[in-house]
């Protein structure tokens, strides 16, 4: 089993999305059919990460991530725990 599809809901789209960008994940506009616009990243093992806008459903809460990426804007190599706009914990390990 592994990890397929990771969907984050928030208030601050705008924000998350730059904050996530920022670290080095490839987000890209998207919407389905009569869906709400969102961000999506596919990941080099396939994992799909989307941020969507809470809408009536809300944020879906406390959640923590962890992400390994080789370079992230003004970051120096090593483990990084960094807030994303909501409040989430992100542990960013950048690699050297």
């Amino acid at each position: 089993m592994r990890v397929a599809l990771i969907v984050i809901y928030t208030a601050r789209l705008e924000e998350c999305r730059a904050f996530y960008t920022d670290l080095g994940l490839p987000l890209a506009l998207e919407r389905h059919g009569q869906g709400p616009e969102h961000y999506a990243a596919e990941l080099d093992d396939g994992t799909v990460v989307e941020l969507y806008p809470a809408g009536p459903r809300g944020e879906t809460g406390r959640l923590r991530l962890g992400f390994t990426t080789v370079a992230a804007a003004g970051l120096e190599p090593g483990r990084h725990l960094l807030e994303d706009p909501d409040g989430r914990t992100v542990e960013l390990v950048v690699m050297g």
